[in-house]
């Protein structure tokens, strides 16, 4: 059995066909690790998630930002953009079946020596700890009144943890951590506006897996989000997010060995850069 972690897909599910041919990816055999962002900006968010779904425990999936917006827009929150492209997933006959399925995924998922989560953890939480929060946030989107929780979980306030935060303020800063950050500061006050490459972090900011004291940092974290920063693989980081829908590539890494497959985009697939 291989275990691959795979890129942000976004939509590009014709980019997702291919490399799992070339991996030789067997849905009897093996698993795949999925970083978030599922869906939306690419043509075939739709059949992405039946797929994905259909894979069963074959297939684990931690929550992005996309994925969580789409929960957002099919209960009527949070403002569309005009580069969505989930509209065939609010009109599926099994929308309801998808988005169920959707809201029961993990933020974050802990096995072995790694921990994926979709965007990366706040340096003052350890592994154990930020698994801990996830749960928080997964309990909420599960709860019968997870519509609340969705009308509240957007924004960029507060921008830093605070262990004493409570009810939404506090679901927020662990949402925003683990699907939105990329910049981050020494005290772990977290940017949301730079989303470029690394030599345009913000004064007095860093990449969040650079920050110094970084209570995660021995164990390895498989994650996505940040196109700008590219494939990016170092002992402790594996972040799998190489652009398939700006027309870069889409990648796997087969963790036992650490053998990397990549695909082009899909000519069909790749869409023009555009400020988020």
């Amino acid at each position: 059995m291989a275990t691959y972690a795979v890129g942000d897909i976004q939509g590009c599910f014709a980019s997702l066909q291919a490399l799992l041919e070339k991996c030789s990816f067997s849905p009897e055999f093996d698993r795949l690790w999925l970083v978030g962002d599922l869906v939306n900006r690419g043509p075939r968010s739709l059949e992405t998630l039946r797929f994905v779904k259909g894979l069963g425990d074959r297939a684990v999936t931690v929550l992005g930002n996309h994925d969580l917006s789409l929960l957002m827009t099919a209960e009527g929150f949070g403002k569309r953009h005009r580069s969505d492209t989930v509209d065939d997933i609010l009109a599926a006959p099994d929308r309801d079946e998808l988005l169920h399925w959707l809201r029961h995924q993990r933020l974050m998922h802990v096995q072995g020596d790694y921990a994926m989560v979709h965007a990366g953890l706040l340096p003052a939480w350890s592994v154990a700890e930020a698994r801990t929060l996830a749960g928080e946030v997964e309990q909420a989107l599960q709860a019968e009144n997870y519509r609340e929780f969705l009308a509240n979980m957007w924004g960029s306030e507060p921008g830093a943890w605070d262990s004493s935060l409570t009810g939404w303020p506090r679901l927020r800063v662990i949402v925003n951590a683990m699907t939105r950050m990329r910049f981050c500061s020494p005290a772990g006050e977290m940017d949301f506006k730079a989303k470029g490459e690394l030599s345009q972090a913000p004064a007095g900011y860093l990449p969040w897996f650079e920050v110094p004291g970084r209570r995660s940092a021995a164990t390895v974290l498989v994650t996505g989000h940040w196109s700008a920063l590219g494939l990016r693989l170092e002992p402790n980081l594996l972040a799998l997010d190489s652009g398939c829908l700006w027309g870069g590539k889409l990648s796997a890494l087969r963790l036992e060995d650490r053998a990397l497959f990549q695909v082009d985009c899909a000519a069909d697939e790749a869409v023009p850069l555009f400020k988020e």
